[in-house]
């Protein structure tokens, strides 16, 4: 289940790009939470990629690393200690929690007629709104918020060399207007000030294909 497995005893200094490894005895505890936690709804999938202008969707696919597919609250929360936190991470990468096992990748046949929320993000906010947006996409804190037959389907945070991206995937591109997501992302983090949100769906994107 385990392909990226990262320790964050050397968060700070973690070179991602080295894949760390996970201490045996962080493994097991993971593999008892998976057979007696709190089951998800769904099973939820880390990523970490870095991002490489020019790339095929291809590409970037290849270089796409999988850390952890997590089915319980207890397995969620062993991976996500372990792993270097999202403010402590490297310019230029990113992790994401997908929904199932899904790539997060615009062009796969799942994610084609999806889009993302996208809300910059001051760095100081950055491990906080993160935290905040992955508890409540794990625990469906969303589901009010997107129209009839859609749902989110993964969440993103980008590190950049100024403001940092947050991103909030739906499958549905097309019923993103009747949503509100932003309106529940400020409910949920009520004193961050976000520099900029808008919505895009992945087929707009000009790298579309491309990276």
């Amino acid at each position: 289940m385990a392909a990226l497995k990262c320790e964050s005893t050397d968060a700070l200094s973690a070179d991602l790009s080295k894949s760390p490894i996970f201490s045996d005895h962080t493994v097991e505890t993971i593999k008892e939470h998976e057979t007696s936690g709190i089951p998800l709804q769904t099973a939820w999938t880390f990523w970490l990629d870095k991002a490489i202008s020019g790339t095929t969707a291809e590409e970037y696919k290849a270089n796409l690393k999988k850390i952890y597919t997590v089915n319980t609250v207890q397995s969620f929360w062993a991976v996500f200690n372990h792993i270097p936190n999202a403010g402590d991470i490297q310019v230029r990468y990113s992790y994401h929690l997908m929904r199932d096992e899904r790539y997060p990748l615009w062009e796969e046949p799942v994610n084609q007629h999806g889009g993302t929320w996208r809300l910059k993000c001051h760095k100081y906010d950055t491990a906080d709104v993160w935290k905040e947006i992955v508890l409540a996409a794990i625990g469906e804190q969303f589901s009010d918020s997107v129209a009839e037959g859609d749902e989110i389907c993964g969440v993103t945070v980008s590190i950049r060399d100024r403001d940092d991206l947050i991103q909030i995937w739906n499958a549905n591109a097309a019923l993103a207007p009747s949503a509100t997501v932003l309106k529940k992302v400020h409910q949920l983090l009520p004193e961050v000030k976000f520099p900029a949100e808008f919505y895009k769906p992945h087929q707009s994107n000009h790298a579309y294909g491309r990276r």
